[in-house]
C-alpha cells in the first residue's frame, strides 16, 4: 500500500472506524534516517493508535528509525517481510528476508532494546520454492525468541522471480489453515490474518476456532478497506460494539473532512492529495460515480457532495453496507474488544 495509506488516508479511516489500529504505508530507514520527517511520519493525533510499518534490513538502521518512529509518537514499529516487489528485492529487505530469519531475530532484538512499544513484523507464509509449513514456523519461532509476540501473517508464499506484486496477491494460493497452525503452535502470541479477506463473514470465521485449530486473534485489512472504506466501519462496529457509541454516517464524515481539508490546505498541502484516498467513502451508493469524479478533481468535501447531488439527481445517502453493518446487530461475531484486538486496518498488503 505504498503511496496509499498515507496520513490523509489514515484520517479519513479513523473518522470511520474509531477502534481499528492502523498502519502506516512502508516506509524505508534511509528515508526516515536521510529523508524529509515532517512529511513522512508527520499524522494527526487522531489517527492513534497508529503503527509504523519499516522496510530495511540493518539491524542498526532499523533501531535508529524505530526510535525516531518512537519519537514521533507512533504506538507500534512493524517490520515488513512481505513485500514481494524487485525494488523491495534490490534493497535486501521484504519478503526475501524470510530467509534469513536470524538476521531478522537481530533487527528485532535491536529495535526492542530502544523502545518501549511493541516491535511486530508483517510476513508471508513462505519464499518462492519454500512453502511448507516448517519453514514459515521456524521463522516465527526465531522471532518468537528474539522476544517479537505480534504476527501479521498475509497467507500466501511469496513469488519473488516471475510474479509482479499485483499477481503475488491473487496467485499464490491462500492458505489460512496454516495461519492457524501457526496460532496453535503458538498460542502466546497474537497471530493476525491478512489476505484476500473482503467480507464480515470471512472475518467471523477466522476469529472462530475450526475444528481443532484455534480462531486467529485479529484481520488486517489493505485494498479491500481502501476501496470500500465502509467495511472498517462495518467490522469495527461488529466486533467493537459499544451501546453508547454514535457509530458515524456517511454524511456525518463529511463535516470532519471538510474541516480537516481546509486546515491542510492552509498549511500548504494540495488539495488532490487527500481527496484521491476519499474517492470511496459513497462506494456501492447512488450517485457515488458523480462523488469520485467531483472529489477527485480535489474539490472539498461538502462542495463535492453538493456538486454530486446535483449531477446524480438522486440523494446519496447512507444504505445498509450489508446485512453485517449494524453495529446493534453484530451477526458477524460475539468477540469482545478485550477478546479480539481485530486489526482492522489500511495497511501494507503485501
Amino acid at each position: 500500500m505504498m503511496d496509499w495509506t498515507d496520513r490523509h488516508c489514515r484520517f479519513f479511516h479513523r473518522l470511520i472506524a474509531p477502534h481499528a489500529l492502523l498502519y502506516s504505508e512502508m516506509i524505508t530507514t534511509g528515508a526516515i534516517l536521510f529523508g524529509d520527517r515532517e512529511r513522512l511520519l508527520g499524522f494527526h493525533p487522531d489517527e492513534h493508535p497508529v503503527a509504523l510499518q519499516l522496510g530495511g534490513s540493518e539491524p542498526e538502521d532499523l533501531a535508529r528509525a524505530a526510535r525516531i518512529g518512537d519519537e514521533w509518537g507512533y504506538d507500534e514499529i512493524n517490520l515488513n517481510c512481505g513485500c514481494p516487489s524487485e525494488r523491495v528485492q534490490r534493497g535486501a529487505f521484504g519478503a526475501c528476508l524470510m530467509r534469513e530469519p536470524k538476521l531478522v531475530a537481530q533487527c528485532i532484538e535491536a529495535m526492542r532494546e530502544v523502545v518501549d512499544i511493541p516491535v511486530t513484523v508483517k510476513h508471508r507464509l513462505g519464499v518462492d520454492d519454500q512453502t511448507d509449513y516448517g519453514f514459515v514456523r521456524d521463522f516465527v519461532g526465531a522471532l518468537y525468541e528474539a522476544g517479537c509476540r505480534v504476527f501479521l501473517v498475509h497467507a500466501r508464499s511469496a513469488v519473488l522471480k516471475g510474479l509482479s506484486p499485483k499477481e503475488n496477491r491473487e496467485i499464490p494460493p491462500l492458505r489460512m489453515q496454516m495461519v492457524r497452525e501457526l496460532k496453535r503452535e503458538f498460542p502466546a502470541a497474537t497471530i493476525v490474518a491478512n489476505g484476500g479477506i473482503a467480507s464480515a463473514e470471512q472475518v467471523d470465521g477466522l476469529l472462530r476456532a475450526d475444528g481443532t485449530l484455534p480462531g486467529l486473534d485479529g484481520v488486517m485489512l489493505g485494498r479491500a478497506a481502501y476501496h470500500d472504506p465502509w467495511l472498517l466501519r462495518a467490522l469495527d462496529g461488529i466486533l467493537f460494539s459499544a451501546p453508547s457509541y454514535a457509530y458515524p454516517t456517511r454524511e456525518s464524515v463529511l463535516a470532519p473532512l471538510e474541516d480537516y481539508f481546509h486546515r491542510e490546505v492552509s498549511r500548504g498541502v494540495q488539495p488532490k492529495s487527500m481527496t484521491r484516498h476519499w474517492h470511496g467513502l459513497f462506494h456501492g451508493q447512488a450517485g457515488a460515480r458523480a462523488w469520485r469524479r467531483q472529489i477527485c478533481e480535489g474539490l472539498s468535501p461538502v462542495t463535492a457532495f453538493e456538486s454530486a447531488l446535483r449531477e446524480a439527481r438522486t440523494p446519496i445517502k447512507t444504505a445498509p453496507h450489508s446485512s453485517m453493518e449494524s453495529p446493534s446487530q453484530p451477526q458477524a461475531s460475539n468477540i469482545s474488544a478485550s477478546e479480539s484486538p481485530a486489526t482492522l486496518t489500511s495497511a501494507s498488503q503485501t
